[in-house]
């Protein structure tokens, strides 16, 4: 890492140790065959993923870095190339399987929890990709998403908040379907309709819908779906998904699968998530680590 005063966003090195190989291997691909007709890579592909995780975890436009980062172009450039080369679905893949481990599980899940998510645009964002989702009242767009048993991300669709869950769930579905064929059970809410449960059963999957128990009020965790709940929770520990910053939806659906990169690194070692609600001892972490 540079030599400058450590953010709490950065990655530590046990942390990077996980990251690395797949950023690595990455480089290689693109560059390492060019060795001799270019100019060689300069930037520090650690100080790259710290910068990019400091504009998910505070939310900062990317003009905004500060200037102990790599130039802010720079670093958007890697970030839109590792969307587009898939990076951030790989890394979320691959630490996925390896909390999975951890916890006594099969690397592959065997069930899986589908739920959607309503937020608010910022006004970088085309109106041509937004849309009104009139039962929530909220103007923007849907994240709608498949998490194992354990609210670790399988998948995730961005799409105008007007569009039908049922509808972001067939397509979710069928990606989850042909890239984890052990799934044979989900879960979801009343929101989703007949057509889409007769859809799961033309692919092998039995589905559930978990409803809400009518007279109760407040927050009430609801048996199974309460995992995909979380992991909307964890999302938004991370500023820049308070709300849809992004220009692009695919670019939307990157920053989610970072934010589950970072929670799954800090898991596998032992780190905790820095917030507001304990600043005493993250200040002595900071100062410790």
């Amino acid at each position: 890492m540079a030599d400058r005063r450590p953010y709490p966003s950065d990655l530590s090195d046990a942390r990077w140790e996980l990251i690395e190989p797949v950023l690595a291997a990455w480089r290689y691909e693109r560059h390492g065959r060019a060795l001799g007709f270019g100019r060689p890579a300069e930037l520090d592909l650690r100080e790259i993923m710290n910068a990019i995780l400091y504009v998910d975890r505070t939310g900062v436009q990317w003009r905004y870095l500060p200037h102990d980062f790599p130039h802010w172009n720079s670093v958007y450039g890697y970030f839109a190339k590792w969307q587009a080369d898939g990076i951030f679905a790989q890394l979320n893949g691959l630490l996925r399987e390896l909390v999975r481990e951890q916890e006594g599980r099969s690397t592959e899940p065997s069930a899986c929890v589908i739920d959607a998510q309503s937020v608010k645009t910022s006004t970088s964002v085309p109106a041509a990709s937004q849309g009104t989702d009139n039962a929530k009242k909220i103007v923007g767009r849907k994240r709608s998403i498949v998490t194992d048993t354990l609210g670790l991300l399988l998948a995730v669709l961005v799409t105008a908040a007007s569009v039908q869950d049922s509808n972001t769930g067939t397509r979710l579905l069928d990606q989850v379907a042909a890239n984890h064929p052990t799934i044979h059970k989900t879960w979801v809410d009343g929101g989703y309709r007949k057509h889409f449960v007769e859809h799961a059963a033309t692919l092998g999957i039995d589905m559930e819908i978990s409803a809400r128990t009518s007279g109760n009020r407040g927050f009430i965790p609801i048996p199974k779906r309460w995992a995909v709940e979380r992991t909307y929770g964890w999302l938004m520990l991370h500023r820049r998904l308070a709300r849809d910053y992004e220009t692009h939806p695919h670019r939307s659906e990157a920053m989610i699968h970072l934010e589950m990169t970072d929670l799954m690194s800090r898991r596998l070692t032992g780190e905790t998530t820095i917030s507001w609600r304990d600043p005493t001892s993250a200040d002595q972490r900071l100062i410790s680590g």
